[in-house]
């Protein structure tokens, strides 16, 4: 079966203009102006002028829960295939996060396994917060080159009083098994830094690289925009070629603290000259929101996937006038950063993972996966998973 998709402003995530776009066997076989098509094996679907949109790429969410400050009653909850669809999430990136003891890879693993059965194409980190690295197999290195759904390690917490403070030795042959693996697998293996508040902020990953061959896009840090230091440092790193990530996950007590929201970020980011290319949005989905005072945890929240799209919402209602370098931190750019090379565009080639985004109301209806539709008319598709009594 094909789907043609007509009357469609296609946002690849460059803008394209007024677009057909078909889709066969998972894959978009052609973007067109004007594409004849005709007959019953073809499913047509008039977008009525909506944006149709990659969909999104995010490059850390905790599917099995992360976090966990305060005790087990603490911990946070598995995020569902339904948020990950609703927010339009059709690349979620798995990590364990802080909690490496209550869960474990395997939990992780299984989690991004029946996201990928009920039709996401997710992926998954080996390690945690901890140096050295919990693994699947007993070696980073083997857990990219035999475990297909790992891409990369992370997040290894830095400047975070929850880490394991590794050292810039550390941080380097972490980065330099992961790149060996990645190499013998055909992946990328970048190193996903979780960067906390201490007052070291990059300063372990900025030494890890000044001594080495490694590229400076052999870690992605995140949590960049946690205040406004540690944003002008993270500006410098993607100067020589690092990707930076933003998190849109916040709350009010996170800002009045001294959080650059995730928008803002990105606009501070682009108006002192970064190379848009380096700046990526993720939501952190399933992790933890904890609020510390005087040393001590007083409150937690959990984020969500949906932190993504409503960032994408703000952007248009403050009258972003060039919506594609937002577009591209949550597409392209983490595709690009992972090695996820059919993910986050729409071209010829690509995996049809598409979003109808409608941006006059805001509203997400449809959103397809690999050419199945997981979101028609605001109703999922995936059947809901029930136990029979």
């Amino acid at each position: 079966m094909l789907t043609l998709i007509d009357n469609a402003l296609v946002h690849a995530p460059r803008p394209l203009g007024l677009q057909q776009v078909l889709v066969a066997d998972g894959r978009i076989a052609a973007v067109a102006t004007q594409i004849d098509l005709q007959g019953a094996a073809v499913r047509r679907l008039d977008a009525g002028g909506r944006w149709l949109l990659p969909g999104f790429v995010d490059l850390l969410t905790h599917p099995c829960g992360g976090g966990g400050e305060g005790g087990f009653g603490n911990r946070t909850a598995e995020v569902s295939l339904a948020d990950f669809v609703r927010a339009g999430v059709t690349c979620p990136i798995g990590a364990l996060g802080t909690d490496a003891l209550g869960r474990s890879l395997e939990v992780l693993y299984a989690s991004v396994m029946a996201l990928r059965v009920r039709g996401l194409d997710a992926y998954m980190y080996s390690g945690s917060y901890r140096v050295p690295p919990v693994t699947l197999t007993g070696d980073v290195a083997r857990d990219l080159v035999l475990i297909e759904p790992v891409i990369g390690v992370g997040e290894v917490a830095i400047a975070d009083h929850r880490g394991t403070q590794p050292s810039p030795a550390e941080l380097r042959r972490l980065a330099s098994e992961s790149r060996l693996g990645a190499t013998i697998a055909g992946k990328r293996g970048a190193v996903l830094v979780h960067v906390g508040e201490g007052e070291q902020r990059l300063g372990p990953l900025r030494a890890a690289l000044a001594d080495s061959a490694l590229p400076a896009n052999s870690f992605i840090p995140t949590h960049c925009n946690r205040n406004q230091a540690l944003l002008l440092e993270a500006f410098d790193l993607a100067r020589h070629g690092a990707t930076i990530d933003f998190t849109a996950s916040t709350t009010p007590e996170f800002i009045a603290a001294g959080e650059v929201p995730a928008l803002d970020a990105l606009l501070q980011a682009l108006e002192a000259g970064v190379d848009p290319a380096c700046i990526t949005l993720s939501s952190d989905a399933g992790g933890s929101l904890p609020l510390y005072r005087a040393g001590e945890l007083c409150g937690l929240q959990q984020a969500g996937p949906g932190a993504l799209l409503a960032l994408l919402r703000e952007a248009l209602r403050r009258g972003v006038t060039d919506p594609e370098p937002v577009l591209a931190a949550m597409t392209s750019n983490p595709a690009r950063a992972l090695g996820l090379a059919r993910k986050g565009c729409i071209a010829p080639g690509a995996d049809a993972d598409l979003l109808l985004f409608d941006p006059a109301t805001g509203r997400l209806d449809d959103v397809m996966c690999r050419g199945q539709w997981l979101l028609r008319d605001n109703d999922l598709t995936v059947t809901p998973i029930t136990v029979q009594s």
